[in-house]
Parts: C-alpha cells; structure tokens; sequence
C-alpha cells in the first residue's frame, strides 16, 4: 500500500506515558537514519542490538546516557527504519531529548551538505501505528488491538486484545474473505460462459458453501459481540423514587463508598459514575437523582439530567423500596414512573425491577406483595447482589467462556451484520426460481466488500483517521 504525501516525513516522539519513570523512550521512524544515529550516538549501530551510550548534544556534550535501539528497514514495527531511545523517565530528559533529535535533523550533515534528516517532525498521534498498517505490517483489525490492548481495563479485555494483536480476529475474517471469493468464482464464471451446458453452482454446490457460509458467520459473530462487549462495556443506570436506595446499590455494587447515602430525600443532586467489572465484563453504573415533583430549582435540574441519562442506557434498574410497597402515595408514583420509563425508552432497553431493603421489610412484602418477576436484595445487607450481577450479565449478552474470544470493536459488529444481510440476499437469490445470477454476485460482492473494511482493504481515509487520532502519541 502505497503512502500518503504525509507519511513520507520523518517522525519523533516520546513513546512512553507522561510523568516519571525509571525508563522513558523517544522514537524515531523514517528512511535512512544512519546520519542522525551518528550525530545522535557518536558511532553507527549495528541492528536489533541494545547499545548502551551517551546520547550527544550539538556541542557533544551528553544530555543523558541510555541504550540505542536500531531496527533497519522493513524489520521494524513501522516498517521504516526505526530508532528507539531509552533514557531515564524524567519528563524535562525527555523534553530535551526530544528537543535535541529535531534540531539534529535540521542540522547539515558534514559528509553530503544536506539535511541529516529533512523535514523530521514530531508524530501525530498514532501515526507510528499507522504507518505499520500502511505499510503492510498489520492490518487494520490489529491496529485498533493495539489501542485496545493499551486501553484495556480489565484482564479479560488485555487477553482478548492480545489475541486479536496476534491475528486469531484477522485470520477468521480471511477465512470467510477466502471462502466468498471462492464462490463468487463460481457465480461468475456461470456468468461470463451461459451457452456452456455445465451448471457451475450446481456441480460445486453453491448452496451447500453459501450455507456453510452463513453457518461461520453466525459463529464469528458471537464472538465479535463478546469482544466488543468487553471493550465497551454497557451503561446501567439506576432509577426510581427519592431514598430507595439508589446511592446504597452504586455503592455495594462497586464495594466502595461512592455516593453519599443519608435518609434525607433527595441527597442525590447529579449523576454519579462507577465503572465495575463482573466477569470481566465493563458495566458503567450511574446514579441519578430521585425521580419525583420538586420546587426546588437544583433538584429538578438533577432530575432533568437523571432522565437524559436513563434515555441513553443500555439497561434501566427501576429500584423499589419494600418497606414502603403498600403505600398508596408511593405505589401511584412508582406507576407514574413506570409509565414514564415505557413513554421515553425504546423498547429495546431492558428495565429491570429490583425489589430492595429486603432485609428491612415486612415478611408479607419479602414474599407476597411484589410480582415474583425482577430482582430481590439488600443493597445493606448484599443479599440479592450476585442475582442482581447475573440478570446484569444476561442483559449484556454475556457467555462465560472467555477465553476463546478476540477484542472487538462496535464498528467490526455493524460490519459483521452487514454481511449477514448480503448473504441472506444472496442465499435468496440463489433460491429462486429464476436465479439472478447478476444480482446474486453483486451480493456476494458488497458482502466482500464489508468484510474488508475489518481489515482494511476497503477503508475510507476519513475512518483511518477517526481510528488513529485516539491513539496515544508515540503509538
């Protein structure tokens, strides 16, 4: 794949974290960095070999002493020559490190008279990444593993992103790429020689691949869904009346004191936000303020953001109090809620009736006086919590074996279930009587087509550039 205008500059920056550490590293990438090495290290390096040196000022002088690192093209992670600077982690080291491999690419080489590294300049963010996917190194699907990998905020989520990293995700969506080539072969050579009395499609079976096909789809999909659902996690959030317990469930859930719990109504004021793991799994959990009538001018912009914020869930626990469930006051409200709940949300987000203060009510409301539907616990007491996790973990999709799933992200998802879509075209096309063959590998063809978005082979320049601006600089 040939490189943008753009990535034909030379690129520094520092590749570690800011702040300090034992360790930090400035790299380098770009063609032909022996002249830079030399004004940088005083001496030539020999390739994939830690030096350790003095790194050299203009005036010769050391600004600080570290290992070189030279990977010589292509056998680099950009797939450029790369240089790789290990210095002691201090932000200001760094900074003049940094400082000092700019200037020496401006600097005149004494050999040749020209720039020792023209146009050197600092990387954006990714553009290391970027230029390895560019250039042939990883695809796509890998690239975004790395992010993942660095981003990842549990250890399922590491594990997974490191599977996709080594290529298991890339590898099934080549395995389905090849196999559609391989029909849409058949289709078209059944196309391009109709006097020929020999029935491609039916000789091959192409009803049976197309199925077989599908079959695999409907696997790797599953797969797909767990691993973007460890990367994304969903968004929970609590709702109901005003001293329900709200604070109190946030706060067992997370096993932390987060949210101030008192048996004053309408504590709550804004949101607060807990992301938790259960299984691995990212569940985002928010506590919004006590949904009621109030005159008071705060509270009711906490209870207009607490409505924004249940609109935009994945999942809504509709909290109950059971000390007070033969209220008739409190029974009407809860109803006024519910009713609300069914007007705002679409019906694909799920509500799930938790029952609690288990431990605080009368043995009549603990059996009798709720439907036997939702979850009973005690956010006090943390009877009802791992039903209350299950139910959480139904909702998100997740099934517990893990270990075989690859790191994914929303958009390999949409992609996935748009070629579903031109199979399922294509599987009707074939069915029918009169086989339209033309728009049977037109099918076939946009279904190709949506799996290489995935890896990259059919990818808009603006999605690169969405996919790479989050990476960290120096990645």
């Amino acid at each position: 794949m040939s490189l943008p205008p753009r990535h034909s500059d030379p690129i520094a920056a520092i590749a570690t974290a800011p702040g300090r550490g034992g360790v930090g590293i400035v790299r380098l990438s770009g063609k032909s960095l022996a002249p830079l090495i030399e004004a940088l290290c005083g001496r030539p390096l020999r390739a994939r070999e830690a030096t350790y040196l003095a790194f050299r000022d203009q005036d010769g002088s050391a600004i600080d002493q570290g290992l070189a690192i030279h990977f010589p093209a292509p056998h680099s992670y950009t797939g450029e020559d790369v240089l790789e600077l290990q210095a002691h982690g201090g932000p200001v080291v760094l900074q003049l490190l940094l400082a000092r491999v700019l200037a020496a690419g401006a600097e005149l080489d004494p050999a040749t008279g020209q720039p020792r590294l023209a146009n050197l300049r600092v990387a954006q963010p990714g553009e290391f990444t970027e230029r390895a996917f560019l250039g042939g190194k990883i695809d796509l699907a890998q690239a975004e593993a790395i992010a993942d990998l660095i981003d990842a905020s549990t250890a399922a989520a590491a594990r997974s992103a490191s599977r996709s990293l080594s290529g298991e995700f890339s590898s099934e969506i080549h395995a389905l790429r090849d196999a559609l080539i391989h029909l849409r072969m058949l289709v078209e050579a059944t196309l391009d020689f109709p006097e020929e009395d020999i029935d491609f499609l039916r000789q091959a079976d192409a009803h049976g691949q197309l199925a077989k096909l599908q079959q695999t789809l409907v696997r790797v999909m599953a797969r797909t869904r767990q691993g973007a659902l460890l990367r994304e996690g969903i968004k929970v959030v609590i709702a109901g009346q005003p001293n329900a317990g709200k604070s109190s469930l946030l706060n067992a859930l997370a096993g932390a004191e987060l949210a101030i719990v008192t048996p004053v109504p309408g504590t709550t004021r804004d949101k607060v936000t807990q992301t938790i793991q259960i299984e691995g799994v990212p569940l985002h959990v928010i506590d919004t303020a006590g949904l009621r009538e109030s005159a008071d001018e705060v509270e009711k912009i906490g209870i207009a953001r607490a409505w924004t914020e249940i609109e935009g869930a994945d999942a809504v626990l509709f909290l109950h109090d059971l000390t007070r469930v033969g209220a008739t006051e409190y029974i009407a409200a809860d109803a006024g809620i519910a009713r609300a709940l069914a007007t705002k949300l679409s019906k694909h987000i799920p509500v799930v009736e938790v029952w609690n203060k288990l431990d605080a009510a009368p043995a009549q409301s603990r059996a009798d006086a709720v439907p036997r539907s939702g979850v009973r616990l005690s956010a006090k007491t943390g009877a009802g919590l791992d039903a209350l996790r299950r139910t959480l973990l139904d909702i998100a999709g997740w099934q517990s074996a893990p270990e075989g799933v690859y790191i994914a992200r929303e958009r390999h998802v949409q992609a996935l279930r748009r070629v579903d879509e031109h199979l399922a075209q294509a599987a009707a096309h074939l069915a029918s009587a009169a086989q339209a063959l033309d728009l049977l590998a037109e099918e076939l063809r946009l279904a190709q087509n949506a799996l290489g978005e995935i890896t990259g082979e059919f990818t808009s320049d603006d999605l690169l550039g969405v996919i790479f601006s989050q990476f960290c600089i120096g990645k």
